[in-house]
Protein backbone atom coordinates (compact mmCIF):
# COMPACT_ATOMS: atom_id res chain seq x y z
CA UNK A 1 0.00 0.00 0.00
CA UNK A 2 2.82 2.42 0.84
CA UNK A 3 4.44 1.64 -2.48
CA UNK A 4 1.25 2.54 -4.37
CA UNK A 5 0.89 5.77 -2.44
CA UNK A 6 4.51 6.71 -3.13
CA UNK A 7 4.10 5.88 -6.83
CA UNK A 8 0.98 8.06 -6.98
CA UNK A 9 2.80 10.98 -5.38
CA UNK A 10 5.76 10.57 -7.76
CA UNK A 11 3.35 10.69 -10.71
CA UNK A 12 2.24 14.12 -9.51
CA UNK A 13 5.76 15.54 -9.88
CA UNK A 14 5.50 16.73 -13.51
CA UNK A 15 2.03 18.16 -12.93
CA UNK A 16 3.27 20.07 -9.89
CA UNK A 17 6.23 21.35 -11.92
CA UNK A 18 3.89 22.59 -14.67
CA UNK A 19 1.58 24.23 -12.11
CA UNK A 20 4.48 25.98 -10.37
CA UNK A 21 5.78 27.28 -13.67
CA UNK A 22 2.29 28.54 -14.45
CA UNK A 23 2.09 30.27 -11.07
CA UNK A 24 5.45 31.90 -11.75
CA UNK A 25 4.15 33.14 -15.12
CA UNK A 26 1.00 34.47 -13.45
CA UNK A 27 3.10 36.24 -10.82
CA UNK A 28 5.20 37.78 -13.59
CA UNK A 29 2.04 39.15 -15.18
CA UNK A 30 0.79 40.42 -11.81
CA UNK A 31 4.06 42.23 -11.10
CA UNK A 32 4.19 43.85 -14.53
CA UNK A 33 2.07 46.48 -16.21
CA UNK A 34 1.11 44.65 -19.40
CA UNK A 35 -2.43 45.06 -20.68
CA UNK A 36 -5.13 42.40 -20.75
CA UNK A 37 -5.58 40.44 -23.98
CA UNK A 38 -9.16 39.60 -24.97
CA UNK A 39 -9.45 35.96 -26.10
CA UNK A 40 -13.21 35.45 -25.60
CA UNK A 41 -15.71 36.49 -28.29
CA UNK A 42 -18.59 37.48 -25.99
CA UNK A 43 -18.81 40.05 -23.17
CA UNK A 44 -18.55 38.91 -19.57
CA UNK A 45 -21.90 38.30 -17.87
CA UNK A 46 -24.58 37.64 -20.46
CA UNK A 47 -21.99 36.18 -22.82
CA UNK A 48 -20.16 33.96 -20.34
CA UNK A 49 -22.09 30.81 -21.25
CA UNK A 50 -21.42 31.59 -24.92
CA UNK A 51 -17.70 31.85 -24.15
CA UNK A 52 -17.80 28.44 -22.47
CA UNK A 53 -19.53 26.84 -25.46
CA UNK A 54 -17.07 28.59 -27.77
CA UNK A 55 -14.08 26.95 -26.05
CA UNK A 56 -15.76 23.53 -25.92
CA UNK A 57 -16.55 23.74 -29.64
CA UNK A 58 -12.96 24.75 -30.45
CA UNK A 59 -11.55 21.88 -28.40
CA UNK A 60 -14.05 19.42 -29.87
CA UNK A 61 -13.38 20.47 -33.46
CA UNK A 62 -9.63 20.30 -32.93
CA UNK A 63 -9.79 16.82 -31.42
CA UNK A 64 -12.15 15.58 -34.16
CA UNK A 65 -9.88 16.93 -36.90
CA UNK A 66 -6.80 15.26 -35.41
CA UNK A 67 -8.66 11.95 -35.05
CA UNK A 68 -9.81 12.01 -38.68
CA UNK A 69 -6.28 12.76 -39.86
CA UNK A 70 -4.94 9.93 -37.70
CA UNK A 71 -7.45 7.54 -39.26
CA UNK A 72 -6.27 8.57 -42.72
CA UNK A 73 -2.64 8.25 -41.53
CA UNK A 74 -1.93 11.74 -42.82
CA UNK A 75 0.98 12.30 -40.46
CA UNK A 76 2.58 15.03 -42.57
CA UNK A 77 -0.50 17.24 -42.30
CA UNK A 78 -0.83 16.44 -38.59
CA UNK A 79 2.76 17.50 -37.97
CA UNK A 80 2.25 20.62 -40.07
CA UNK A 81 -0.84 21.67 -38.10
CA UNK A 82 0.70 20.90 -34.71
CA UNK A 83 3.96 22.57 -35.69
CA UNK A 84 2.22 25.75 -36.82
CA UNK A 85 0.02 25.88 -33.70
CA UNK A 86 2.88 25.27 -31.25
CA UNK A 87 5.26 27.63 -33.03
CA UNK A 88 2.67 30.41 -32.95
CA UNK A 89 1.83 29.74 -29.30
CA UNK A 90 5.46 29.65 -28.15
CA UNK A 91 6.33 32.83 -30.03
CA UNK A 92 3.35 34.78 -28.69
CA UNK A 93 3.87 33.54 -25.14
CA UNK A 94 7.56 34.43 -25.34
CA UNK A 95 6.68 37.97 -26.43
CA UNK A 96 4.09 38.33 -23.65
CA UNK A 97 6.24 37.02 -20.80
CA UNK A 98 9.42 38.73 -21.94
CA UNK A 99 7.44 41.97 -22.20
CA UNK A 100 6.16 41.41 -18.67
CA UNK A 101 9.68 40.70 -17.37
CA UNK A 102 11.38 43.62 -19.11
CA UNK A 103 8.63 46.03 -18.04
CA UNK A 104 10.09 45.74 -14.53
CA UNK A 105 13.39 47.25 -15.70
CA UNK A 106 14.66 50.02 -17.93
CA UNK A 107 16.19 48.28 -20.93
CA UNK A 108 17.34 50.10 -24.09
CA UNK A 109 15.94 48.86 -27.41
CA UNK A 110 13.65 46.55 -25.49
CA UNK A 111 11.30 45.83 -28.41
CA UNK A 112 14.14 44.56 -30.59
CA UNK A 113 15.51 42.49 -27.71
CA UNK A 114 12.13 40.92 -26.99
CA UNK A 115 11.57 40.06 -30.64
CA UNK A 116 15.05 38.56 -31.03
CA UNK A 117 14.78 36.47 -27.86
CA UNK A 118 11.27 35.31 -28.79
CA UNK A 119 12.45 34.07 -32.19
CA UNK A 120 15.41 32.32 -30.53
CA UNK A 121 13.23 30.65 -27.87
CA UNK A 122 10.71 29.53 -30.49
CA UNK A 123 13.44 28.01 -32.66
CA UNK A 124 14.93 26.14 -29.68
CA UNK A 125 11.53 24.81 -28.59
CA UNK A 126 10.66 23.66 -32.12
CA UNK A 127 14.00 21.89 -32.42
CA UNK A 128 13.54 20.10 -29.08
CA UNK A 129 9.98 18.99 -29.79
CA UNK A 130 10.23 18.00 -33.45
CA UNK A 131 13.89 17.12 -33.98
CA UNK A 132 14.90 15.33 -30.77
CA UNK A 133 13.49 12.54 -28.63
CA UNK A 134 15.07 13.60 -25.37
CA UNK A 135 13.41 14.16 -22.01
CA UNK A 136 13.77 17.88 -22.67
CA UNK A 137 10.71 17.51 -24.89
CA UNK A 138 8.53 16.61 -21.90
CA UNK A 139 10.01 19.48 -19.89
CA UNK A 140 9.17 21.92 -22.69
CA UNK A 141 5.58 20.64 -22.84
CA UNK A 142 5.20 21.04 -19.07
CA UNK A 143 6.39 24.64 -19.29
CA UNK A 144 4.22 25.33 -22.32
CA UNK A 145 1.14 24.05 -20.50
CA UNK A 146 1.91 26.19 -17.47
CA UNK A 147 2.62 29.33 -19.49
CA UNK A 148 -0.39 28.96 -21.78
CA UNK A 149 -2.69 28.26 -18.84
CA UNK A 150 -1.48 31.31 -16.92
CA UNK A 151 -2.08 33.48 -19.99
CA UNK A 152 -5.65 32.19 -20.35
CA UNK A 153 -6.26 32.67 -16.62
CA UNK A 154 -5.10 36.27 -16.99
CA UNK A 155 -7.03 37.02 -20.18
CA UNK A 156 -10.43 35.48 -19.41
CA UNK A 157 -12.75 37.07 -16.79
CA UNK A 158 -13.78 35.09 -13.73
CA UNK A 159 -17.28 33.88 -14.62
CA UNK A 160 -16.24 32.90 -18.13
CA UNK A 161 -13.12 31.16 -16.79
CA UNK A 162 -15.03 29.01 -14.33
CA UNK A 163 -17.76 28.16 -16.83
CA UNK A 164 -15.18 27.27 -19.47
CA UNK A 165 -13.35 24.98 -17.04
CA UNK A 166 -16.60 23.37 -15.86
CA UNK A 167 -17.92 22.80 -19.38
CA UNK A 168 -14.58 21.41 -20.54
CA UNK A 169 -14.49 19.00 -17.60
CA UNK A 170 -17.92 17.67 -18.62
CA UNK A 171 -16.90 17.51 -22.28
CA UNK A 172 -13.68 15.69 -21.35
CA UNK A 173 -15.63 12.99 -19.51
CA UNK A 174 -17.79 12.48 -22.61
CA UNK A 175 -15.00 12.73 -25.17
CA UNK A 176 -12.74 10.18 -23.47
CA UNK A 177 -15.37 7.42 -23.52
CA UNK A 178 -17.59 8.36 -26.44
CA UNK A 179 -15.77 11.03 -28.45
CA UNK A 180 -12.54 11.74 -30.32
CA UNK A 181 -10.26 12.08 -27.29
CA UNK A 182 -10.60 8.44 -26.30
CA UNK A 183 -10.17 7.30 -29.90
CA UNK A 184 -7.00 9.36 -30.21
CA UNK A 185 -5.71 7.82 -26.97
CA UNK A 186 -6.34 4.33 -28.36
CA UNK A 187 -4.48 5.29 -31.53
CA UNK A 188 -1.51 6.45 -29.48
CA UNK A 189 -0.91 9.92 -28.10
CA UNK A 190 2.79 9.54 -28.86
CA UNK A 191 1.93 10.13 -32.53
CA UNK A 192 0.99 13.72 -31.68
CA UNK A 193 4.41 15.14 -30.84
CA UNK A 194 4.16 18.25 -28.72
CA UNK A 195 0.62 17.59 -27.52
CA UNK A 196 1.31 15.09 -24.74
CA UNK A 197 3.93 13.92 -22.27
CA UNK A 198 4.59 10.59 -20.58
CA UNK A 199 5.91 9.86 -17.09
CA UNK A 200 5.85 6.66 -15.02
CA UNK A 201 3.47 4.88 -17.44
CA UNK A 202 1.10 7.88 -17.44
CA UNK A 203 0.29 9.79 -20.61
CA UNK A 204 -1.35 13.20 -20.30
CA UNK A 205 -2.32 15.77 -22.86
CA UNK A 206 -1.09 19.35 -23.11
CA UNK A 207 -4.70 20.51 -22.74
CA UNK A 208 -4.97 19.03 -19.24
CA UNK A 209 -1.86 20.89 -18.08
CA UNK A 210 -3.08 24.10 -19.69
CA UNK A 211 -6.45 24.10 -17.98
CA UNK A 212 -4.97 23.15 -14.59
CA UNK A 213 -2.69 26.20 -14.81
CA UNK A 214 -5.52 28.35 -16.11
CA UNK A 215 -7.39 27.65 -12.87
CA UNK A 216 -4.49 28.18 -10.48
CA UNK A 217 -3.21 31.21 -12.39
CA UNK A 218 -6.62 32.87 -12.37
CA UNK A 219 -6.92 32.23 -8.64
CA UNK A 220 -3.59 33.93 -8.00
CA UNK A 221 -4.29 36.94 -10.21
CA UNK A 222 -7.89 37.61 -9.16
CA UNK A 223 -8.28 36.06 -5.70
CA UNK A 224 -4.83 35.99 -4.11
CA UNK A 225 -2.17 33.62 -2.83
CA UNK A 226 -4.16 31.39 -0.47
CA UNK A 227 -7.03 30.63 -2.91
CA UNK A 228 -4.32 29.84 -5.47
CA UNK A 229 -2.57 27.51 -3.03
CA UNK A 230 -5.88 25.82 -2.19
CA UNK A 231 -6.65 25.33 -5.88
CA UNK A 232 -3.18 23.82 -6.42
CA UNK A 233 -3.78 21.31 -3.65
CA UNK A 234 -7.24 20.54 -5.00
CA UNK A 235 -5.90 19.96 -8.50
CA UNK A 236 -3.21 17.59 -7.21
CA UNK A 237 -5.69 15.66 -5.08
CA UNK A 238 -7.98 15.40 -8.11
CA UNK A 239 -5.09 14.14 -10.24
CA UNK A 240 -4.21 11.54 -7.62
CA UNK A 241 -7.80 10.24 -7.64
CA UNK A 242 -7.81 10.26 -11.45
CA UNK A 243 -4.61 8.18 -11.47
CA UNK A 244 -6.23 5.62 -9.18
CA UNK A 245 -9.23 5.40 -11.51
CA UNK A 246 -6.82 5.10 -14.43
CA UNK A 247 -5.23 2.03 -12.85
CA UNK A 248 -8.65 0.35 -12.68
CA UNK A 249 -10.03 1.39 -16.08
CA UNK A 250 -6.95 1.82 -18.26
CA UNK A 251 -8.21 5.21 -19.47
CA UNK A 252 -9.75 8.09 -17.54
CA UNK A 253 -10.45 11.78 -18.27
CA UNK A 254 -7.88 14.15 -16.84
CA UNK A 255 -10.06 17.20 -16.20
CA UNK A 256 -13.17 16.36 -14.11
CA UNK A 257 -11.63 15.50 -10.73
CA UNK A 258 -8.81 18.11 -10.75
CA UNK A 259 -11.11 20.91 -11.94
CA UNK A 260 -13.84 19.98 -9.46
CA UNK A 261 -11.48 19.81 -6.49
CA UNK A 262 -9.42 22.81 -7.60
CA UNK A 263 -12.45 25.06 -8.13
CA UNK A 264 -14.10 23.97 -4.89
CA UNK A 265 -10.98 24.43 -2.77
CA UNK A 266 -10.13 27.79 -4.30
CA UNK A 267 -13.66 29.14 -3.89
CA UNK A 268 -13.99 27.94 -0.30
CA UNK A 269 -10.73 29.59 0.75
CA UNK A 270 -11.65 32.82 -1.03
CA UNK A 271 -15.06 32.86 0.70
CA UNK A 272 -13.42 32.35 4.09
CA UNK A 273 -11.52 35.54 3.37
CA UNK A 274 -7.85 34.48 3.28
Amino acid sequence: MDGKINLGLVRLTPILASLLFGVFCAFLIWASSIETYAVTPFPEGVGSVGNAFYFVILVGLGASMLYLLLRKRNHKLINLIIGFALTTAVFLLSVIYLSAAFSLFIVPHVETLILTLSVFITAIVDFIIFKTRSKFCDAVILCLGGGLGAFLGFSIPTLSSFLILSFLAVYDAFAVYHGPVGKIAHSGLEQLRGLSFSFKDIQMGLGDLTFYSMLSGHMLLYFGFFPCLASLIGILVGCLLAFKMLEKRGMFPGLPFPILFGLTAGFLVSLIGF
